[in-house]
């Protein structure tokens, strides 16, 4: 006899196995991967290494010790695994991640070196006696050991305050370190001894999110491309430029600076003769879609398949052959694993997403991380037939549920054009019965929701608490081509507006749909559609069409926003900065419709949100109670733009849900 399955609620979310970025064998027979659990009880969070056979062998944990063992990378021989991790050994304790080394049959981790600055971004050598890697330094200082000293008078010092002078100092939730800026370094394995590459130089990686794709080191071994700022003076957009380093010598050239184009994700052919890198022509278009570049060793470069409407997204893998590259790229709501060769007009689909969130190769052997509505990310090798799953984590759990089916349906929205939906439907539905539906309206606005498994915001949990959930891809959005994700440029929320009423529109022809229980949320540039939505009740927004709103980290005063650490941007989305042209700027703000404010509003953010400040959902909160809407206010004092703590996820759904059912939706 079958057991009725369980609710698919935030606990169940949780008690999922997490799969990280997947590292392949030399022989591509074996995988290594960061697994992640998470405790609801002691709200606390495990991250080791497993083991994953591409033969049929069963994973198995590899690592035991550490709480946050992550970045795992395969050494060329096969011998070892590194990874980064804070550890205690030795009776010294890690205050910042370290480099370690483990081998593939397991044993204790050893600590390769001591970085006081800590270790990230890491990179092999091809003779796997080094490792590149990415750590933050002051850099008037020469040596490890005076960083380490400089480290130490630092977090001794009795002032907290920071203090800058720079355009570039916050990235979403954290500040940029002061006075440091990010080196590629260079360790013996061996030794420990380290070197910094940069040392003596102006030079430094990306300010924002400096990673191991922010460089690539050659097959001899003997030089670094690397991504980078030439400006003086950072800012947050910025257009990068790439460069040569010589490992022996630390000297470096200029590859490729153009005014135009932004520059990013190198990485050497095997053979060395060319580069791959994604380009992007922002300094033309603000919008300008990413795609594939190939330089030569003559200085030589062009664009791949420029005609093609799609973004190009890292890492960028070149085949083995050299002949073709790879890489992950939207198309209309999923995301596909591509191979593009120079002579073609458009890439060759390789695996159809879902949504491909990893991939890597080698050996003959192609190793894929990818997801569905219907499942969360696994893992699955590439065959000439099919993909074939090497791992079932969390198959058992999984199977405790049901999942409710999804589909895509297609409107017309704004300006006429045809504009996707999708839908997710309780696993009991039926038809015949009547069924209230919420509209999830996705950030960005340059995002899509699409065929894909989402950590924190996930459908599937909407859906088990009984309603139909829809989700617009409006004017904006990814994936549909430059022509319209461009088209909102100038005039946000028009176009928006008119497609998630579009949805609605179709919501509520349906016979199965309550007419009386729809609701709608949206999270970052979602929060700023349902509030904009409640700003325009009667002015394209039917009365009483929306029961309840639920606004999660939403941008309310686009003046206000330039407390944003993307603060560059909104005068080039916005169409004008708000002292050149304040009335523009405000004709585009839901702070300036708050006279038509009148659905009851369930307002979410973190005090750690530095894309979209807290003072934005204080302010829209404040507003609302000024004006008689009935209110609710979820801060978190210890969360960012997403709400990332187990404890915190779980009482954010239950105020969730709590806010649509008080209000009949």
């Amino acid at each position: 006899m079958s057991r009725k399955p369980q609710a698919f609620d935030a606990d169940a979310l949780w008690r999922l196995a997490r799969i990280g970025a997947p590292s392949l064998s030399p022989s591509g027979a074996a995988a290594v991967a960061g697994v992640t659990r998470h405790d609801m009880a002691r709200n606390a969070t495990q991250s080791s290494l497993y083991l994953f056979s591409l033969l049929g062998e069963a994973p198995r944990r590899l690592t035991e010790c550490g709480d946050k063992d992550g970045s795992p990378q395969w050494s060329p021989a096969g011998d070892c695994i590194a990874f980064t991790a804070r550890r205690e050994q030795g009776g010294v304790k890690d205050e910042e991640p370290q480099l370690y080394l483990i081998a593939p049959d397991g044993g204790e981790a050893r600590r390769c070196g001591q970085v006081a600055t800590g270790v990230e971004g890491i990179r092999w050598f091809p003779d796997g006696r080094r490792i590149a890697f990415i750590s933050w330094v002051w850099p008037q200082h020469r040596t490890m050991a005076a960083q380490a000293k400089a480290l130490a008078a630092f977090k001794a010092r009795k002032e907290s305050a920071y203090v800058t002078d720079a355009q570039l100092y916050r990235h979403w939730d954290h500040a940029i370190p002061m006075g440091r800026v990010p080196h590629l370094h260079v360790m013996d394995t061996a030794t420990g001894k380290v070197r910094d590459l940069m040392a003596g130089q102006t030079l430094s990686l990306d300010w924002k999110e400096p990673g191991a794709d922010s460089y690539s080191v050659s097959g001899d071994g003997r030089r670094i491309v690397f991504a980078f700022d030439p400006a003086d003076e950072k800012r947050p957009d910025g257009l990068f430029a790439l460069a040569e380093l010589d490992v022996r010598s630390g000297r470096h050239r200029v590859l490729l600076q153009d005014e135009e184009w932004d520059f990013d994700a190198p990485a050497y052919s095997h053979g060395g003769g060319h580069i791959a890198f994604v380009a992007t022509r922002r300094g033309c278009k603000h919008t300008a879609p990413a795609q594939l570049g190939v330089l030569d060793t003559e200085g030589r470069w062009a664009v791949l398949a420029p005609d093609w409407d799609r973004e190009v997204t890292a890492p960028l893998r070149w085949r083995e052959d050299d002949l073709a590259l790879r890489f992950v790229a939207e198309d209309r709501g999923r995301s596909h694993l591509y191979e593009l060769a120079p002579q073609d007009a458009a890439p060759a689909r390789l695996f159809e997403g879902g949504h491909v969130g990893a991939f890597d190769s080698g050996a003959g052997s192609l190793l894929l991380l990818h997801d569905s509505l219907q499942f969360p990310p696994r893992l699955s090798t590439l065959t000439t037939d099919a993909p074939r799953r090497i791992e079932t984590l969390n198959d058992a759990l999984l199977a405790r549920h049901a999942f409710g089916r999804h589909e895509e349906v297609w409107l017309k929205g704004g300006q006429g054009e045809d504009v996707q939906m999708w839908l997710v439907y309780p696993p009991d539905f039926d038809p015949k019965r009547r069924w209230p539906a919420l509209q999830v309206i996705h950030g960005g606005p340059h995002t899509a929701f699409g065929d894909s498994w989402h950590w924190r915001w996930n459908h599937q949990v909407f859906a088990h608490s009984g309603r139909v959930v829809a989700c617009v891809n409006y004017h904006g959005s990814s994936s549909f081509g430059h022509a319209f994700k461009d088209s909102i440029s100038g005039r946000w929320g028009e176009l928006e507006l008119q497609d998630v009423e579009a949805g609605s529109d179709w919501l509520l022809q349906q016979r199965w749909c309550d007419k009386k229980r729809l609701s709608a949320t949206g999270g970052s540039y979602g929060g700023y559609m349902v509030a904009w939505m409640n700003g325009h009740t009667g002015r394209g927004v039917p009365p009483g069409r929306y029961r309840a709103y639920v606004c999660h980290a939403g941008c309310f005063d686009w003046q206000a926003m330039f407390a944003s650490d993307a603060y560059a941007w909104f005068p080039l989305e916005l169409g004008a900065a708000y002292w050149d042209d304040p009335a523009r700027v405000a004709a585009q703000s839901p702070h300036a419709f708050v006279q038509n404010l009148a659905t009851p509003t369930l307002v979410m953010h973190g005090q750690l949100d530095y894309r979209v400040p807290d003072a934005q959902g204080l302010a829209y909160y404040n507003t609302l109670k000024a004006r008689g809407v009935p209110a609710r206010l979820l801060w978190f004092p210890d969360e960012n733009h997403w709400i990332l703590k187990p404890r915190n996820s779980k009482l954010w759904y239950a105020e969730f849900f709590g806010w649509l059912q008080q209000h009949g939706a």
